[in-house]
C-alpha cells in the first residue's frame, strides 16, 4: 500500500517520499508556491522557462541535454500551474532507478544538475543572459496566444476569467502578454532571487527509495538557503450572483462551445467534499453520467459534454460542444439534470458506476509516477490530507442524502458561450 512519509527540513522546506518499486525510474518534483496575482504571474511563468536555458556550469540547453543523456537519459524540465490563488513553479527530475544500472552515483549527479537549475542560473551583468530572456519572452508570448488553438479549453478558461473577474484565480498560469515588454533580464533575476528567499518549498519523491537515504542525497546535493516563507492565501470562496452572468463571444469556429460555471460553497476541508467529488462524477464524469446519457445520447444536443471540479476553488464547470441554435434547449436540459440531483433522483446503478469510475481513475495513478506526485502534492497543500485508500473509502461511503446536501450548494454563476461569427 502506498503511503506518504513527510519531514520538515527547515522552515518552509519539506520533503515527501512515496516508496514504490513499481517503476524503473525515480521522480523528484521540486515545487515552489507563489501567490497568484497580477504583479508576478508573468514573472513566475517566464522564470520557469529561462532557468531551463542555462546554468552557471551548463551554459546552454545543449550542454544540459548532453549531461542528461550521460545520466542514462534523465529528464529535467520546469513548468507552472495554478491551484486556487496559488501559482506553483515546478521543476521535475526523472532518472533511471539505480537498482537497474551499475553507476550508483548517477542519482547524486542528477540531483546536482537539478540544483544547478534552481540555484545556479546563468547570470550576466546582474541579470539573466539577455538573449535567453528575449527568446523566452517570444516563446511565452506564443504560448499565451496559442491558448486559442484548443477552443474547448479556451472556452473554459474564458469562463473562469468571467466568473472570477475580481479574484486572483482569473489569471492564467502562463501570465499576461501585456506584461512581457516591461520585463528585463535584471528585474526578472531580482524576482527570481525573491522567489528563492520567500517561497515555501516541497520536494516530492516517487521511487524505490528509503526515505532517509533520498533525503540525505537531496540535502547533500541541493543548496537550501534560509528562507522566510510567505504562505499564499488559502482558497477564496465567493457567492454566486442572484442573476447568473451571461457572456457571448464570437470567433471563426465550426462548433459552438457552451461552458457553465457554478459556485459551490464547499471548501476542500469540508467533510462533504468527498460527496462533491462523487456528485460531479454522477453528473458529468463519463459515459455513465446524467449529462452524457440525457443531453448527448437521448436528446442528441451536443457532440461532447462533461463536468469538472476545480478542487482548490470549489467551482463546478460544465462544458459541451453544440450547434449554436441549440443553446436554449441545451441549457434547459442541463438544468434538469442538476434539478434531479437536488431531488435525490439518483439510482443505485448511477451511484455504483460513478464510485467504480472514480476508484479506477484514482488507482490508475499508481501506474504513473507523475500523477502520483501531483495527487500527493495536492493533498499536502489542500488540507485535510487523504491517503489514496482513505479518500476512496470516504467516497464509497457517500449517501444519497449527502449528495442532496451538496446539490443545495451548487449555484449557477456564469454562462460563457462561444459561437461562430457566421
Amino acid at each position: 500500500m502506498l503511503k506518504l512519509q513527510s519531514e520538515k527540513i527547515s522552515e518552509g522546506i519539506n520533503i515527501h517520499t512515496i516508496k514504490t518499486d513499481k517503476f524503473k525510474t525515480s521522480l523528484i518534483n521540486f515545487y515552489l508556491q507563489r501567490p497568484l496575482n497580477t504583479e508576478e504571474v508573468t514573472y513566475n511563468s517566464l522564470t520557469s522557462m529561462v532557468l531551463q536555458r542555462g546554468t552557471e556550469n551548463y551554459k546552454t540547453s545543449k550542454e544540459i541535454s548532453k549531461k542528461l543523456e550521460y545520466l542514462y537519459g534523465s529528464q529535467l524540465y520546469g513548468n507552472v500551474r495554478k491551484k486556487g490563488e496559488r501559482q506553483i513553479l515546478e521543476f521535475s527530475l526523472r532518472t533511471a532507478d539505480t537498482s537497474y544500472i551499475e553507476d550508483k552515483n548517477m542519482q547524486r549527479e542528477a540531483i546536482r544538475l537539478l540544483n544547478n537549475l534552481v540555484n545556479k542560473p546563468l547570470i550576466e551583468e546582474d541579470g539573466f543572459r539577455a538573449a535567453y530572456v528575449q527568446q523566452e519572452k517570444v516563446n511565452l508570448s506564443n504560448k499565451i496566444k496559442g491558448r486559442l488553438n484548443d477552443k474547448m479549453q479556451y472556452s473554459l478558461e474564458r469562463l473562469v476569467e468571467e466568473m472570477c473577474v475580481k479574484e486572483g484565480y482569473r489569471l492564467h498560469e502562463y501570465g499576461r502578454e501585456e506584461d512581457l515588454s516591461g520585463i528585463s533580464p535584471q528585474n526578472l533575476y531580482n524576482h527570481y532571487r525573491r522567489v528563492m528567499k520567500e517561497s515555501p518549498i516541497d520536494i516530492v519523491v516517487v521511487g524505490n527509495h528509503a526515505h532517509n537515504n533520498i533525503k540525505n542525497q537531496i540535502l547533500e546535493n541541493i543548496g537550501f538557503n534560509t528562507i522566510i516563507p510567505i504562505i499564499p492565501q488559502d482558497i477564496q470562496l465567493a457567492e454566486a450572483p442572484a442573476t447568473p452572468k451571461k457572456v457571448v463571444n464570437e470567433m471563426e469556429i465550426n462548433q459552438a462551445k457552451l461552458s457553465m460555471g457554478y459556485r459551490v460553497d464547499l471548501p476542500y476541508s469540508d467533510p462533504l467534499y468527498p460527496a462533491m467529488i462523487l456528485y460531479t462524477n454522477i453528473l458529468g464524469g463519463g459515459a455513465h453520467s446524467k449529462l452524457f446519457l440525457k443531453v448527448r445520447e437521448e436528446k442528441s444536443l451536443c457532440y461532447y459534454i462533461f463536468a469538472k471540479l476545480e478542487k482548490f476553488k470549489s467551482l463546478l464547470m460544465i462544458s459541451c460542444g453544440i450547434e449554436a441554435d441549440k443553446y436554449d434547449i441545451t441549457t434547459e436540459v442541463i438544468g434538469q439534470q442538476l434539478e434531479e440531483m437536488r431531488r435525490g433522483s439518483i439510482t443505485d446503478e448511477e451511484m455504483r458506476n460513478a464510485k467504480r469510475a472514480i476508484e479506477n481513475s484514482v488507482r490508475a495513478m499508481g501506474d504513473n509516477a507523475g500523477a502520483l506526485a501531483e495527487f500527493y502534492y495536492s493533498q499536502i497543500i489542500g488540507k485535510p490530507f487523504y491517503e489514496i485508500e482513505e479518500l476512496l473509502s470516504k467516497i464509497e461511503g457517500v449517501t444519497t442524502e449527502q449528495l442532496m446536501a451538496v446539490a443545495e450548494k451548487v449555484k449557477l454563476d456564469t454562462i460563457y458561450f462561444l459561437k461562430s461569427r457566421k
